[in-house]
């Protein structure tokens, strides 16, 4: 029955010496993120607990040995073992220093690359802003000619009422004129009412006079240049 406990053991022994020789391969293997280390060397150290226990349960047990041979060799087997958790350790602690270089030569190459990707950055922001600023200046160019044109065109429709204005209040006094003439006529009509010959005759001038003066009118609005 004991040599059943003792093999069992040993088996045990063997099982946690292998789990962490594994897990010391993956921490000198490991590159990041800092988490991930502290998460295998907390698995390392549970190894580490159960193996020491085992490796004391399995002293015990060679102690406990009737043969003196029998406890001899199990008291060297725990001895050895000890000794293999020793040479563990030593390539736990290695593989931590390797690791830790890893991650702070990442860490380093990373802050590196964020610099340049900040200057960069700022470089590019710079001549956005540059850019900006002269589509701003065009910009303000381009409203300024044609503010610049509309007021020209202001100042073109102001001149071109004026001459409409000037050109209404000649008409306007060429009519009273005509107004008058006609009136005149009637007042002749009137005073030579009872002679119809002298009638016809004055009838006859105040028609060509209005006429005249409408054509004169009508020349001088449609054939200025005549």
């Amino acid at each position: 029955m004991a040599d059943v406990h003792v093999r069992i053991c040993e088996q045990e022994i063997i099982k946690y010496d292998l789990e962490i020789k594994a897990l010391i391969q993956d921490i000198s293997e490991c590159t990041g993120p800092q988490s991930e280390l502290t998460e295998l060397n907390c698995n390392v150290k549970d190894r580490f607990s159960r193996l020491r226990q085992r490796i004391q349960d399995l002293e015990q047990m060679g102690r406990e040995q009737d043969k003196e041979s029998d406890k001899l060799a199990l008291l060297k087997e725990v001895e050895a073992h000890r000794k293999q958790m020793l040479s563990n350790q030593t390539a736990w602690r290695k593989a931590n220093l390797a690791s830790n270089l890893a991650i702070d030569k990442l860490e380093k190459e990373e802050l590196l690359n964020d610099g340049d990707t900040t200057a960069r950055q700022r470089k590019l922001t710079k001549e956005s802003l540059a850019q900006t600023s002269s589509d701003i200046t065009e910009s303000l160019m381009s409203i300024s000619r044609m503010m610049s044109q509309q007021v020209k065109q202001s100042e073109e429709t102001i001149s071109t009422l004026a001459t409409s204005s000037r050109t209404v209040l000649e008409t306007n006094e060429e009519f009273k004129t005509m107004t008058g003439t006609i009136q005149l006529g009637r007042k002749l009509i009137t005073k030579y009412n009872r002679r119809e010959l002298t009638d016809k005759l004055l009838i006859f001038l105040a028609l060509a006079l209005f006429l005249a003066t409408v054509l004169y009118i009508l020349k001088k609005r449609l054939f200025p240049f005549l």
